[in-house]
């Protein structure tokens, strides 16, 4: 699939199943990520891999999370939580380690990241990989960056859920660029 291509033709795709993408794709998808524009070439991106069992390890994490915000949850509530981390083959969370007292400001460092995440996801696409990019509230959560390995500073950018599309792919309606475009202010 050519780049333009994948470009005008990217869905989320919500409902992933096995396989996931397998090692080789997995490089290629994150070689894609780290040539996002980097302003400063701070490289914030930092990317940890889970697949297969390991996804266990982020669901004990959402579950704790889930209870810190609901210490009364039932078994129902905390098991939904857990399924999150399982809900595809292989999920990758993409972090903004910011650089504190550079001249790139944290929000450019952020954004870096999330041009990787986007590259990726294009790049997931075009090898015919479904792809989710999630967030919420472990978004933001200091246990769980810290839990992550992470500190305060540092900003979870992305949950990218990947795997092979369950069910037909949504195609979306063509839209008018025209109704993007806004004129300077006078």
């Amino acid at each position: 699939m050519d780049t333009l291509t994948a470009l005008r033709t990217r869905v989320s795709v919500p409902r992933l199943t096995e396989p996931g993408p397998d090692r080789e794709q997995l490089r290629q998808l994150l070689a894609a990520a780290i040539r996002a524009p980097d302003h400063g070439l701070l490289r914030p991106w930092r990317f940890i891999v889970l697949q297969d069992e390991q996804r266990q390890g982020l669901a004990d994490i959402m579950e704790q999370q889930a209870l810190a915000r609901q210490p009364d949850a039932d078994r129902c509530a905390l098991d939904s939580a857990r399924g999150k981390a399982l809900r595809a083959p292989t999920v990758i969370i993409a972090v903004a380690e910011i650089t504190e007292g550079h001249k790139v400001p944290a929000w450019e460092q952020v954004l870096a990241v999330g041009a990787a995440v986007q590259n990726m996801m294009v790049a997931a696409h075009a090898l015919g990989i479904g792809a989710m990019w999630r967030t919420g509230a472990m978004a933001d959560d200091p246990a769980v960056k810290q839990r992550l390995g992470f500190t305060d500073k540092d900003q979870v950018v992305a949950f990218l859920y990947l795997g092979t599309p369950a069910g037909a792919i949504k195609s979306l309606p063509e839209q008018n660029i025209a109704d993007y475009l806004r004129d300077l202010p006078a």
